[in-house]
């Protein structure tokens, strides 16, 4: 789960980590009131969306006067912003941040991040922060710095100091970089986090540390633990998709193409993918009704490919365990009949009551292609997407 750059500056803050005063702004008025409200005379005006490279995208604009905040708060709400993370379809700006300005000296970038091969935390840093860290990577990677800790041994006093060298901070920089490195690394692990990026931690001109860009990621599957930071969550910077089938303990994800895949295992949903490309066609989805599924989950899921209108065919590969194949037909047919199913369906079930779930397919009254082998499965599909076009 992700959350928006202002909450992610309060979350931090509750841990000790320095961040600027700022105030969010749904409104134009709102925004010049936060600006009234800050003080000062100069204020970032940020706009809010699940995406990185805002800046570049013109979702940051700086101000000099509250007239100038309103003026880019009026350009911002509503707008259609298109970043390098958000694709050509973009994001509709919906808040801004208006955050007080500082007197930026250097650029910083730290991240921690989850190193899945090794189980570890893995703190990746560089002296060349800002909104160019990824053409920093792609051309000059011995700019980036990485190491990584072991949270069951947890974090050491050294990792700290460890980072701050390879910041190339000294003196009461150095003192406030242990303090945040400390912080980041607590709130990583006690809140679950999958991904902690600060881009750019500015150093001032007064030589004081400030955390000017966060991005903070949970893990899904931990957020029962943390109602506090589920209820952070904006729906609107998700796909509708995605939030209907979270409803239903759908594990699924929108892609872009034709072939909707109905799988239950994410190993097996993953194979079903592989071989749909294999024989030239693109996966609409990646969706596991997992092992347990109801009936009533399974037409839900049904209900949820067939909403997507890029899906001209449909895949459903069930292997019959837990899940047996007759509750997987049962919920086709209801699904199919509820929705009246126009594009071309190919049904591949073996294991537990196949016979049954197959004579339910068969019996339905509905176009169903049904396949035992999951390579003829996977062609019969395409080259019903082929035929119909």
């Amino acid at each position: 789960m992700n959350i928006h750059e202002y909450q992610a500056k309060e979350v931090l803050k509750k841990y000790g980590a320095p961040v600027s005063a700022g105030k969010v702004a749904f409104t134009v008025q709102e925004a010049a009131t936060a600006a009234k409200e800050l003080g000062g005379s100069l204020w970032v005006v940020k706009a809010q969306i699940h995406a990185g490279g805002r800046g570049k995208a013109g979702g940051v604009i700086l101000c000099r006067t509250v007239e100038e905040v309103s003026a880019a708060a009026t350009k911002l709400l509503g707008l259609t912003l298109v970043t390098h993370q958000t694709g050509p379809k973009g994001q509709v700006v919906r808040k801004v941040y208006v955050e007080s300005g500082c007197n930026i000296d250097r650029e910083l970038y730290v991240s921690l991040v989850l190193e899945r091969n090794s189980g570890r935390v893995a703190v990746i840093a560089s002296q060349a922060g800002g909104m160019d860290i990824e053409e920093v990577a792609a051309k000059t990677p011995e700019k980036i710095i990485q190491f990584s800790f072991d949270p069951s041994t947890g974090y050491k006093s050294y990792h700290g100091r460890k980072l701050a060298y390879a910041l190339g901070l000294e003196g009461d920089a150095q003192k406030q970089m242990l303090k945040l490195a400390e912080a980041l690394v607590k709130s990583y692990c006690e809140l679950d986090c999958t991904q902690i990026e600060i881009n750019p931690l500015v150093v001032t001109k007064e030589g004081n540390l400030i955390v000017l860009d966060a991005k903070v990621s949970f893990d899904d599957n931990a957020l029962f633990r943390h109602p506090d930071i589920e209820s952070l969550r904006d729906l609107a910077e998700e796909d509708p998709a995605e939030t209907e089938a979270h409803k239903h303990e759908l594990n699924y994800v929108k892609l872009d193409g034709t072939i909707g895949c109905m799988v239950n295992g994410a190993g097996l949903a993953m194979a079903t993918m592989d071989i749909i490309k294999l024989h030239g066609g693109e996966p609409a989805n990646f969706l596991d009704v997992g092992g347990g599924a109801t009936k009533e989950r399974v037409s839900e899921a049904f209900k949820l490919i067939l909403a997507d209108q890029n899906v001209k065919a449909v895949l459903v590969n069930i292997f019959g365990g837990i899940m047996k194949c007759d509750v997987i037909a049962e919920g086709i047919v209801a699904a199919a009949k509820d929705i009246q199913l126009n594009v071309p369906m190919v049904v591949r079930l073996q294991g537990t009551n196949m016979e049954q779930g197959r004579k339910i397919l068969n019996e339905s009254g509905l176009k169903i292609i049904s396949e035992g082998d999951l390579t003829q499965a996977a062609a019969k599909v395409v080259a019903a997407i082929k035929e119909a076009a």
